[in-house]
């Protein structure tokens, strides 16, 4: 079936443009019930001035530009439910194609999160099929196996992090 109630991807990449949004989108949990606009301002200023808790002016400025500019907008396009009155808020149904644009992908496609799967799932697999003597895989030592899988996760990290070497090196320069 056809979703006919998809956000146009110039208006996913605008709302993604700002930190603050995307730090709003990270905090709500799909499945958590809402959560209070402090609590909400209080995380983002904390990840924002690496402190905790964060110093009241930046704990003022993340809540007033959440209540007055962020939550206002982002409820209006259906992304989050925002009651101006509890001042609580909540992911809505138009969230999920915001977050399917947060998360890395790779230049090939997958994301990094689907790759780390993949390779735990396939890793896991291999060692208990060693140790049940499946043919061919169980000529092989457990150890072995784990030691390979172990190799294959150390290689997509350092492929990750070498991929992303320039971000690293902003957080780094900041």
């Amino acid at each position: 079936m056809f979703d006919t109630d998809r956000l146009p991807e110039a208006t996913i990449y605008e709302i993604l443009a700002n930190r603050r949004r995307r730090e709003t989108l990270r905090n709500l949990a799909p499945d958590g019930g809402p959560l209070s606009l402090r609590t909400l301002s209080e995380e983002i200023a904390a990840r924002e001035t690496g402190e905790s808790p964060p110093p009241r002016a930046t704990r003022e400025s993340v809540y007033n530009s959440l209540h007055q500019t962020h939550l206002p907008r982002l409820d209006d396009l259906g992304i989050v439910s925002y009651d101006r009155e509890a001042r609580t808020v909540s992911l809505a149904k138009r969230a999920r194609h915001v977050n399917a644009h947060m998360e890395v992908r790779t230049e090939h496609g997958p994301t990094w999160s689907e790759i780390y799967r993949t390779l735990g799932v396939l890793g896991l697999t291999t060692v208990v099929a060693a140790e049940a003597s499946v043919p061919l895989i169980g000529a092989v030592e457990a150890l072995l196996w784990a030691t390979v899988a172990l190799l294959a996760l150390l290689v997509a990290t350092v492929a990750q992090l070498w991929s992303n070497r320039w971000y690293l090196q902003q957080l780094l320069d900041a």
